[in-house]
């Protein structure tokens, strides 16, 4: 790998030092079983032989680079060393060519190191490269917070406050405990996740950055689950993310930092929105007939409906009454629904109110981006339209889908379950790792839908402008040569490529990369290793959409 000559050379056998000397075990048994890998490849220099044992971290690190690699493998393999009660050391030489060897102990008695243990930092400072997460090992992370599980009990409801930040959770636990709150506090996502579908918490506030996964990914579990979708999730977080948490079903959405009575307003909003009581929606829509089926089709004892038949209507309503959602058709008597939606956005008491747009006309791209922009949703009257229509107002409504009737539950367990809309569509599958295209390939083919691939991105834009009927790409970021970022560039610089929808699939889930990917020209953004439920649901919806 990195370069086109040369030659690797494996040995195996019995060592008898090479390790480092204060090894735990190592040390002890006085011999090892020894893999030698030696390759004649660009070698290392010093400076990065320490930080090409950290993830994404590799000796030629540009994502345009001739040969491929995530930078994963090392840290990987690191920590599979460590867990057998060994170790790798690197030798090398920039220019020369590098030697990884690996040390197993000749019988297996536990792991070299505790996590951010004693024997981990002794290590450390003689040189080995050893295995400390920085989630586990920072003073915030290990600072222990008591909140109020221990004590909860099952008739009573909490609120889930999930933040890294052992300063800030304990401000939202204060003003939280303050409006009567019992509270539950996870300080990354894996346990945000494990707490709501443990305890139910009736609201949840949600840090963007956590230490494990993006709050986005967290947000996008809660909101597939019919267990946990109906919880409304407030997101708080430094970036400028607003419309992009709305539109996946967020409550609201606060930017850091925030001023005490900023704070205050916004839990005084939680505490009135998880009040008792029926949720109300508006029906934009002047023909009788269609008001009759929506009204039909969303009804339960849970809301009530009212309806407006034009958009002055419409507005003075929204003037006089508090809404929780609102079903808007674009053809109205007075007025486009396009104009509607700006008068909306000039209020700011219904900057966060969601819409809904339900239309039989034919959108332009223009009209596409620019609802995209003012509705959260957009549900085309078409195939499947109703039961799109019941599940995004059910969404933005916070409906229990478990109270809901057999009949309407079953409308949107199907639509979330269904493979129609996967069957015998066209997927083109853009990786470099030929293993990725298997597994991705194998999970596709089973839900009947049609695979190509690539491994490279020229090779990509080639299959895209030759293959009919191409549904969706799902594109890996890190390639050699041409990276995903620069594929979908060129991939929508093609005015009838542009929308496609290209679902982003990258290891390097770092601060700013989904808004990389986004702006590259992707549709949706998914961190690997890919969740089998989470892509088949992002690909139900696009393929809908």
């Amino acid at each position: 790998k990195f370069t086109d000559h040369g030659g690797v050379r494996l040995h195996v056998g019995v060592a008898t030092g090479g390790w480092n000397p204060e090894h735990p075990v190592l040390s002890q048994t006085g011999r090892a079983i020894e893999f030698s890998v030696s390759d004649t490849g660009i070698g290392i220099p010093p400076e990065k032989q320490r930080i090409i044992f950290e993830a994404f971290q590799q000796a030629d690190a540009g994502t345009a680079r001739k040969y491929g690699g995530t930078g994963l493998g090392l840290a990987i393999s690191r920590e599979l060393a460590h867990l057998l009660g060994g170790e790798i050391r690197l030798s090398s030489t920039a220019g020369s060519g590098s030697t990884f060897t690996l040390y197993l102990p000749p019988t297996y008695s536990g792991p070299a190191y505790t996590r951010g243990g004693p024997q981990s930092l002794s290590a450390a400072a003689a040189g080995a490269p050893v295995y400390q997460p920085k989630a586990l090992t920072s003073t915030r992370a290990v600072e222990e917070i008591v909140d109020d599980r221990a004590g909860l009990q099952p008739d009573e409801s909490a609120l889930l406050i999930v933040e890294d930040d052992p300063h800030y959770a304990r401000v939202l636990l204060s003003l939280a405990r303050d409006r009567g709150f019992r509270v539950l506090v996870a300080k990354n996502g894996v346990e945000a996740l494990e707490l709501a579908h443990r305890y139910k918490p009736v609201a949840i506030t949600l840090d963007v950055f956590l230490p494990d996964m993006l709050g986005w990914t967290v947000l996008n579990q809660l909101k597939r689950d019919p267990a946990t979708r109906h919880v409304p999730v407030q997101i708080l977080t430094v970036e400028e993310e607003r419309q992009y948490g709305l539109e996946r079903g967020a409550f609201s959405y606060i930017r850091k930092p925030l001023t005490t009575d900023g704070l205050e307003a916004a839990f005084d909003r939680i505490k009135d929105f998880t009040e008792p009581r029926v949720r109300q929606l508006l029906v934009v829509e002047d023909d009788p007939g269609e008001q009759l089926s929506i009204r039909e089709l969303i009804m339960h004892d849970d809301i009530e409906i009212s309806t407006a038949s034009s958009g002055a209507e419409a507005l003075s309503l929204l003037a006089a009454r508090r809404f929780d959602c609102v079903v808007l058709d674009l053809r109205l008597p007075d007025m486009s629904g396009f104009e509607l939606l700006d008068r909306v956005q000039e209020d700011e008491r219904l900057t966060d109110l969601p819409i809904v747009v339900f239309t039989g006309r034919e959108l332009s791209d223009a009209e596409q981006t620019e609802l995209k922009r003012k509705a959260k949703s957009i549900v085309l009257k078409g195939v499947q339209s109703p039961e799109r229509l019941l599940d995004e107002t059910a969404l933005f409504l916070h409906r229990v889908v478990a109270n809901l009737p057999a009949s309407k539950r079953k409308m949107i367990e199907t639509l979330h379950q269904s493979d129609e809309l996967l069957r015998d569509r066209k997927v083109l599958v853009v990786d470099d790792d030929i293993r990725n295209i298997f597994a991705l390939n194998s999970l596709l083919e089973r839900h009947n839908m049609q695979v190509i691939s690539a491994n490279n991105g020229r090779d990509a834009i080639r299959l895209i402008e030759s293959t009919p009927e191409l549904a969706l790409v799902l594109m890996d970021i890190m390639m050699p040569e041409m990276d995903g970022y620069e594929t979908m560039q060129v991939i929508r610089q093609n005015s009838s490529l542009r929308r496609l929808p290209i679902i982003a699939l990258t290891a390097k889930a770092m601060k700013g990369d989904r808004e990389k990917c986004l702006e590259a020209g992707a549709s949706e953004y998914l961190a690997k290793p890919v969740n089998t439920e989470q892509l088949l649901s992002a690909l139900r919806m696009w393929l809908h959409r």
